[in-house]
């Protein structure tokens, strides 16, 4: 049977809410939780020249475009990262995704041969692979915790986002962890509405569980966003507290998606652009103690 279909961007909640059907998370800041249960297994600053390409690919979803028409645009800058949308710069799949132009980096890539409907979050019933790609799992974590400190744009036609997928090696693999995501026409000079939760696509074991949670933070300057996935769960933090906790949790390897976007056909004044996304640094963690349920295989719950 075939799986949900994925649109990559964007889906967002019903309107801004505290915290959806899901709880409030209380209990330890994020950075108490990192001390007690956690150590560092991988830091990413962005310190340029060039991104780590032992660490994150450079095109968007390739398989349904090709990678040179979803290649990222970026800069480094004092010590970050600028995701960029040019005025030059082509719809990433004009051809199922319209005029949505995308930069953005991510951890894997998983696709079947060309002409084959395999491959990662498969958005359109129409898309069938374009081009041949090379499997890669450059970081597909089973559990952790995450953090990415990051600037906002109050663009009103974008919208920022750090999201995992699973790596989706069989079509089940397939939900989506959700860490941020703002859209521009959502921030303000004083709060803004973060997107944040789980939705399943192609897994029937998660239930979508997403809200917008509205914070009195100016999200055009620097701020901390985390998660911690485990078994049970997954906490959502901003600025090291907990927000929000959803009570169900995908259980199988996932990849990283940073990106930037912008939505809709337009006349572009070149003085609009570049449109930017900046990246201060990205941390992952890992147990400091083994778990027998987090390190238990996934090849082992396989059918």
């Amino acid at each position: 049977m075939e799986a949900e279909l994925h649109h990559p961007r964007p889906r967002r909640a019903q309107g801004p809410q505290l915290a959806g059907g899901s709880s409030v998370a209380g209990g330890l800041s994020f950075d108490d939780l990192v001390a007690e249960s956690y150590e560092l297994a991988f830091e990413e600053t962005f310190s340029g020249p060039d991104v780590n390409l032992s660490r994150w690919h450079t095109s968007y979803l390739p398989q349904w475009s090709s990678t040179e028409r979803s290649a990222a645009r970026y800069r480094f800058v004092d010590g970050s990262l600028h995701l960029l949308i040019e005025a030059d710069q082509q719809p990433w799949c004009p051809e199922l995704d319209g005029p949505t132009r995308v930069s953005s980096l991510q951890t894997g890539v998983f696709a079947g041969p060309p002409g084959t409907a395999i491959g990662q979050h498969r958005f359109d019933s129409r898309a069938v692979v374009r081009e041949e790609q090379t499997n890669v799992r450059l970081f597909t974590p089973r559990f952790g915790a995450f953090s990415i400190r990051a600037r906002a744009t109050d663009d009103p036609r974008c919208m920022v986002s750090l999201w995992m997928i699973g790596y989706e090696d069989g079509p089940e693999r397939s939900a989506e962890i959700c860490v941020f995501e703002i859209f521009g026409t959502d921030v303000g000079p004083s709060a803004a509405a973060i997107g944040m939760g789980l939705h399943p696509f192609g897994d029937p074991t998660i239930e979508d569980d997403f809200a917008q949670v509205r914070l009195p933070i100016d999200v055009r300057e620097p701020h901390d966003y985390a998660v911690e996935w485990i078994p049970d769960g997954v906490t959502f933090f901003v600025d090291d507290a907990p927000v929000r906790t959803v009570r169900q949790s995908p259980g199988y390897p996932m990849q990283f998606m940073l990106g930037l976007y912008e939505f809709g056909d337009h006349d572009r004044d070149a003085a609009d652009y570049p449109k930017r996304f900046v990246v201060e640094s990205f941390r992952a963690y890992r147990r400091s103690e083994p778990d027998p349920v987090a390190d238990r295989d996934p090849e082992e719950d396989r059918p």
